[in-house]
C-alpha cells in the first residue's frame, strides 16, 4: 500500500516523498528495479532509513509509487494529443507525438511503464494489479477518444473503443521493445501505423479516407 492510503502529508513530507520516488524513478529506468538497491535510493535523494520507511513500508511499495509516477508523467506529456484524439487526422497526431518523443529521447530508454510490467508483474499481486490499473488509465484515454470518434460518426456503432485502445498500447509496447531493441524508432512507428489501418477500417461508408 502507498502513503496515498495513509494519513495526509504536510507540505514538508509531501515533498520528501516526492524526492524519495523521484530519485527511485531515475534509478529503476537507468538499472532495473533488482539493480536498485534501497541504499542508493536513500543516497540519491538524502534521505535516512527511518525516513524512508516512514513513507514506504518496503521496496515493494516504494515500486508501486513509482509506477504510479511513470504514469502520470506519460499521460502528462501525451495529455494534448490524447484529448486531440476525435478523428482519424487526430489519432494520427497522437501516433506522431508518441513516435517523436521516442526518437527525441532515443528508443534505447525503452518506455518507462513497460519495462517495469516486464520487471515486476511477476514479483507480487499488489504490484501487478497496480501495473494493471496503470495501464488501463492508459488506454482509457485512449478509448474516450475512440469513443468520441464513434459518436461523431467517425467510426461504425458497432466498433468497441475499449479494445481498440487495448490493441494501441499493445502495439505501442510491442513497437517500444523492439525499437529499444534495434536502436531504431522504425518498428514502433510501423506498429502503430498498422494498428490505425485497421481502426480505418471502421469508418462508415462513404467516409473519406482523408476526411477525419
Amino acid at each position: 500500500m502507498t502513503v496515498s492510503g495513509r494519513a495526509k502529508l504536510t507540505a514538508r513530507g509531501a515533498r520528501t516523498r516526492e524526492r524519495i520516488v523521484d530519485a527511485t524513478a531515475a534509478l529503476v529506468f537507468a538499472q532495473g528495479a533488482a539493480g536498485t538497491s534501497l541504499d542508493e535510493v536513500m543516497a540519491g535523494a538524502a534521505v535516512s532509513k527511518s525516513q524512508l520507511y516512514h513513507y514506504f513500508a518496503d521496496k515493494d511499495d516504494l515500486l508501486r509509487a513509482v509506477i504510479e509516477r511513470q504514469t502520470g508523467r506519460i499521460l502528462a506529456d501525451q495529455r494534448d494529443a490524447l484529448e486531440g484524439i476525435d478523428s482519424m487526422p487526430g489519432l494520427r497526431r497522437w501516433r506522431d507525438h508518441v513516435v517523436a518523443t521516442v526518437e527525441a529521447g532515443g528508443p534505447a530508454g525503452g518506455c518507462p511503464l513497460g519495462s517495469l510490467a516486464n520487471e515486476l508483474a511477476d514479483s507480487n499481486e499488489a504490484t501487478r494489479a497496480v501495473l494493471g490499473i496503470c495501464f488501463g488509465r492508459w488506454e482509457a484515454q485512449l478509448a474516450a477518444g475512440l469513443t468520441r470518434m464513434r459518436t461523431a460518426g467517425r467510426l461504425t456503432s458497432d466498433a468497441d473503443p475499449e479494445a481498440l485502445a487495448e490493441v494501441l498500447v499493445a502495439a505501442l509496447q510491442g513497437g517500444l521493445l523492439l525499437a529499444k531493441t534495434r536502436r531504431s524508432a522504425r518498428p514502433l512507428a510501423r506498429a502503430l501505423d498498422v494498428a490505425i489501418a485497421h481502426i480505418g477500417t471502421l469508418r462508415p461508408a462513404g467516409e473519406g479516407p482523408r476526411t477525419g
